[in-house]
């Protein structure tokens, strides 16, 4: 591995060694300050996608439509063999398929989740489980988006979102229970 990549594989080490479940599944590495998803799977080199966290930072009290930091895990895979676009509404595809805008001023005028779902349940009680910190409960999700043009800067209301078809290429690369890791910066 590249020099430059010695702290994503150091930081991989130490999820792996707080949630061992993780084992033999790939782990995601949320980086907020690069705004990209770091994929590390033994034995293949990292892959990285740009992705957009919250327009308003890190943090992880519900309410605060900020994007949870520590380490989570896939606990529900939602959208599976929907369309590219697909809009889903409370976990459910609703049929419409959304117009993809590109252009990084274009603002759909929602939060709209399309193709995908990876579900977050936290890990670290009293950071990102239970309470008001439950990303479970607060609906934090890697999804899809109608505003790719966005992907690259902060720009969703907690959640990461990612390219339709960045999300629909992994998704079937990620079992439930795989490791995410969200950092606000590398260590």
């Amino acid at each position: 591995m590249a020099a430059s990549a010695a702290w994503l594989e150091a930081v991989v080490a130490d999820a792996l060694v707080r949630a061992p479940q993780g084992w033999g599944r790939p782990v995601l590495i949320v980086r907020a300050d690069e705004q990209r998803l770091y994929v590390w799977e033994a034995g293949h080199a990292p892959e990285a996608f740009p992705v957009s966290t919250a327009a308003r930072g890190v943090g992880n009290r519900d309410g605060s439509l900020q994007t949870p930091s520590g380490l989570h895990r896939v606990a529900q895979r939602i959208g599976d063999g929907a369309p590219a676009g697909a809009v889903f509404r409370g976990r459910s595809d609703t049929g419409e398929v959304a117009a993809i805008l590109t252009d990084p001023d274009a603002v759909s005028g929602g939060d709209r989740i399309t193709s995908r779902i990876l579900w977050l349940e936290g890990l670290e009680p009293g950071i990102n489980q239970g309470g008001d910190v439950d990303s479970f409960a607060r609906y934090i999700y890697i999804h899809g988006t109608d505003e790719e043009g966005r992907i690259g800067s902060p720009a969703s209301h907690g959640c990461i979102r990612m390219r339709n078809q960045d999300l629909i290429g992994l998704f079937p690369r990620v079992p439930l229970h795989s490791l995410v890791l969200i950092l606000e910066r590398a260590p």
